[in-house]
């Protein structure tokens, strides 16, 4: 049993040398950007006090947060974890608690923030089809402007162990796994994981651990917008605005989502996402080959395939390490990958 079972994600944290330009970025994407204390802060459309946060520093990644369900169970981790609760001076106010993973990551889980009523998202008009026409007397007139960013829906993270990572997530926080990718059978790098929320579906995967090469850092933050046409417009838009793609569009594999990559002007990679995957906690865990992984179903495939990207610094080397030890693994037929 873990400690508490969260919610959901929060919000990730940055610094970044210039607020102006980021808050430039942030708005093109579709965020709603509020100025307060010297940080910038970037709601959504479901009305939670923030999703995205950016300080005056240094560019790198800081932190990521979580939602406990109840002041009551922030407490009851807090007393487990020996750590002090604190108040939470940040738009929407509530308790926070601040730890640190394996890896040196700092996260942060709030309870009791104050949530505005959810703002009514664009609506999409039904498509019409070979096998049904509901949209009939109506055309579809789509303006150039911002997604819509609705909420924040998943955040990955590069680790050094995955295996001593999944745990400590999994004893505090009840994640489940969804999708646990292999480099080899029974050999796992990595695993999407879940919020459990009993009978109540919730996204594929909440959080993403991956044991690759290279230091540590966050890979991606992901933001569901309101719909496949709100995406496109979005990506539209930011091609319009001279922002740099990363990845996109097209759809994954796994968690199923349409997808599409930026960069935001500090090197940090955000995602604008729909349609993804829900599952139950009574929901089995799946294994995926490291192929699935960037993989998709159709659209563009990652720059690193399409020779657009060169590889991550220490890849090949990584990779070719990786193949030498699955040889001497399968010559031993040994139960265990050394990373």
């Amino acid at each position: 049993m873990s400690v508490i079972r969260i919610e959901d994600i929060a919000h990730v944290r940055f610094a970044a040398p210039d607020l102006g330009v980021m808050r430039a970025f942030l708005e093109d994407f579709g965020l709603q950007v509020l100025e307060a204390d010297g940080r910038l802060y970037g709601r959504g459309l479901d009305g939670r006090p923030f999703l995205h946060v950016t300080e005056t520093g240094p560019a790198r990644f800081l932190a990521v947060g979580f939602r406990a369900e109840s002041l009551a169970d922030l407490e009851t981790l807090a007393a487990h974890e020996g750590v002090p609760l604190e108040d939470l001076n940040e738009p929407g106010g509530g308790k926070i608690l601040r730890l640190t993973d394996p890896d040196g990551y700092r996260v942060e889980v709030v309870a009791g923030q104050a949530r505005e009523a959810a703002a009514s998202l664009p609506v999409e008009l039904p498509r019409n089809t070979a096998a049904a026409r509901p949209r009939a007397n109506t055309t579809i007139r789509l303006q150039a402007a911002p997604a819509h960013v609705v909420r924040l829906g998943h955040a990955v993270l590069k680790v050094r162990d995955f295996h001593r990572s999944e745990r400590w997530y999994k004893d505090r926080f009840g994640f489940l796994t969804s999708d646990e990718v292999e480099a080899a059978e029974n050999v796992p790098v990595g695993a999407f994981m879940r919020c459990d929320r009993g009978d109540t579906p919730t996204d594929h995967h909440t959080l993403f651990l991956a044991q690759l090469p290279g230091p540590v850092g966050l890979l991606h933050a992901a933001f569901e917008v309101a719909g496949f046409d709100d995406l496109m417009v979005g990506h539209q838009y930011l091609k319009s605005r001279k922002r740099q793609s990363a990845w996109g569009v097209g759809r994954h594999i796994m968690g199923s989502q349409v997808f599409d990559y930026w960069n935001d002007p500090f090197g940090n990679e955000l995602e604008h996402w729909t349609d993804g995957d829900l599952f139950t906690a009574g929901d089995p865990p799946q294994k995926q080959p490291m192929s699935a992984l960037l993989s998709v179903q159709w659209g563009s495939p990652h720059p690193m395939f399409a020779g657009k990207r060169p590889p991550p610094p220490g890849l090949v080397s990584f990779v070719t390490a990786m193949l030498l030890r699955l040889e001497r693994l399968f010559r031993r037929k040994a139960p265990e990958f050394a990373a």
